[in-house]
């Protein structure tokens, strides 16, 4: 722990794709609000600035008018930079140059070219989190500077996304943290499987959907809707698969319908950052099957809190299903309890926090 850091007075951004507690930031919006939280525990003040519509409890949010920004995820690396008029990206970070004499350091959760570009610009210390490996090429030339020449002030959550980016051996990778205290340990599940994340191609959901068809075992899928025809095209390939779209949840209803679990299961068909529902998951007991990918691999110990396997294997979730009870589901809980805990979290960016801002640091 960095016990001897000064409370700061630090100014989150959200992401500009969509309002905090709509589920269209994905794992940002969890992980804005676990660092929020693991830092004002600690009496650093915290305002966050997001777009019109937010919701943060126990928070004050500051909330910006404007034309939510696109997402990156599927534009293909030679995508251009873009923003709609009225951009409320533009006017959140217009918001922040005013305000920015007020904070000591300004912490950016958005992946968008704009807040790195902006960078050299402001007087006030920006960080930034990262939420996702490289996608495109703008993205990628616009970051690379700001490592270069603003050291420490780029932090990662997984060494499998770092290896994603030329500089990433340059990155801090600070992981995630999360409240234990709203994830209820449940030691006898029922009968079914899980699936959590945004319905969009890069998530993999049909790989998940192909498993309960092959093992007969019901899958509840939680998450926002991005991708309609997406889904519509796994409906219309697995007809007879047993599986039922449960709709975007609340952590509070979440964990309590997760816990019932027998596993989680986790497709990506990309690199993913992190994997926030995998440690939602391990909170609530339920082991984690996913493939061997990005920073789910880092985080599910296989044969023990879940099962690792290779990477767009239908098989190998079917083979790992069917072993699933041979995890005990109170190492799962535990393994949550020793690394992703709110504390853990506090002193890891505590300590980026500290590099960045050394005379804060007596």
């Amino acid at each position: 722990m960095v016990d001897s850091i000064l409370p700061l007075k630090l100014l989150f951004l959200s992401t500009s794709v969509g309002p905090l507690g709509s589920g269209m930031g994905g794992g940002v919006e969890l992980t804005l609000k676990n660092i929020a939280q693991a830092l004002r525990d600690r009496n650093h003040m915290i305002a966050i600035v997001a777009p019109a519509g937010s919701v943060l409890e126990g928070f004050p949010v500051v909330e910006i008018p404007g034309r939510l920004q696109s997402t990156a995820q599927s534009e293909g690396r030679e995508a251009w930079v873009a923003m709609p008029p009225e951009s409320m990206l533009a006017n959140m970070w217009e918001y922040a140059r005013q305000v920015q004499a007020d904070y000591d350091l300004i912490l950016n959760f958005a992946y968008d070219w704009l807040p790195f570009y902006l960078t050299p610009f402001f007087h006030t210390p920006i960080a930034h989190l990262v939420s996702m490996g490289s996608l495109t090429d703008a993205i990628d030339q616009i970051i690379e500077p700001v490592v270069t020449n603003f050291p420490n002030t780029i932090a990662l959550h997984s060494r499998a996304q770092a290896a994603t980016f030329e500089f990433g051996d340059r990155c801090r990778v600070v992981g995630n943290g999360f409240d234990l205290s709203q994830y209820q340990f449940c030691a006898e599940p029922e009968n079914m499987l899980a699936w959590v994340g945004r319905l969009a191609p890069e998530k993999g959901l049909e790989d998940a959907v192909a498993a309960a068809q092959a093992t007969g075992i019901p899958l509840k899928i939680w998450g926002v809707l991005q991708d309609v025809p997406y889904w519509h095209d796994i409906c219309d390939q697995y007809p007879d698969a047993p599986v039922t779209y449960e709709g975007f949840l609340s952590t509070a209803e979440l964990q309590q319908e997760l816990g019932k679990c027998r596993a989680l299961l986790m497709t990506p068909r990309w690199v993913e950052a992190f994997g926030n529902v995998a440690i939602e998951a391990l909170a609530c007991g339920v082991p984690v099957i996913a493939y061997d990918r990005g920073g789910p691999a880092e985080i599910v110990q296989n044969g023990k809190t879940g099962w690792l396997v290779p990477p767009d294997r239908v098989k190998g979730l079917v083979d790992a299903i069917a072993k699933i009870d041979q995890i005990d589901r109170r190492a799962c809980r535990e393994q949550a309890e020793r690394d992703y805990s709110l504390a853990a979290m506090g002193d890891r960016v505590e300590q980026w926090f500290a590099a960045i801002l050394p005379r804060k640091v007596p």
